[in-house]
């Protein structure tokens, strides 16, 4: 999920199936709907409705999945990861295609999102290649009372919550007071479902691909939630038996 595979994606096919039929879109067609201020959240499950394949949620996308989580990150301010995601899936530090580069620039952006890590117990190593080889300078999300000398140099720190957890609405709002108004969260479950409790969730994207999973994998979302939030579909896109699903919340 740290951008492997972005070059033989940027090749495959997405057609749009609905709202309006449209074949072979172009990047500029499929970003030109994604850039408005929202908190989206991004993942992939299999049909049967598993997250992960082998412990990874990299492990079931396709490329027509690689090729949009790229075009997701390039209209990003910012991408929310907790730790425990960043560590399984192994990201590196925060770096988009060269072709999105060029498109972030042309539009007035960094070059890069600005990388964004939440841990509550601070459970980081700051002389890991997230901090040292950042291309933007790092966010990370912690809770008050830890010691957040060694990431002075290298990273901004947010300290909001209690305990080990995050008050993921107070978060949300420090991205926002820092001027990363369309932030893109990727996980992990307890992350998102830590951010639907709170109820700043704005769109869900969801790859559906094309297998059965079984076993114990996690769902897309933990934690508990008072009541479900209903979503409306704004678009269904379809690469081969893939299928790239975008909801909004319900008004």
């Amino acid at each position: 999920m740290a951008g492997a595979g972005v070059a033989e994606a940027q090749h495959v096919a997405i057609d749009r199936v609905w709202p309006d039929a449209a074949s072979d879109l172009d990047d500029d067609a499929l970003v030109a709907v994604l850039r408005e201020p929202v908190l989206r959240v991004n993942f992939v499950s299999s049909v049967d409705g598993a997250a992960t394949r082998d412990g990874l949620s990299g492990g079931l996308g396709d490329a027509a999945d690689r090729r949009f989580f790229e075009l997701l990150r390039r209209v990003a301010d910012v991408v929310l990861v907790g730790a425990g995601t960043v560590r399984a899936e192994g990201y590196g530090p925060m770096r988009v295609s060269d072709a999105s580069v060029a498109w972030r620039e042309a539009h007035g952006l960094t070059p890069h999102p600005v990388f964004a890590i939440v841990s509550g117990s601070l459970d980081l190593d700051p002389a890991s290649r997230i901090f040292t080889e950042a291309p933007i300078r790092p966010i990370v999300v912690t809770t008050p009372g830890r010691d957040v000398a060694p990431f002075a140099e290298i990273a901004d720190v947010v300290e909001t919550g209690v305990g080990e957890r995050i008050d993921a609405a107070a978060a949300t709002e420090a991205l926002r007071a820092r001027g990363l108004a369309h932030i893109l969260c990727e996980g992990g479950p307890h992350l998102f479902g830590s951010l639907l409790a709170a109820d700043v969730v704005d769109e869900l994207c969801v790859t559906l691909e094309p297998s059965l999973e079984a076993g114990e994998s996690r769902r897309i979302a933990a934690g508990i939630l008072p009541a479900p939030r209903e979503l409306e579909l704004v678009h269904v896109l379809r690469s081969g038996s893939t299928l790239l699903l975008r909801y909004a919340r319900d008004a």
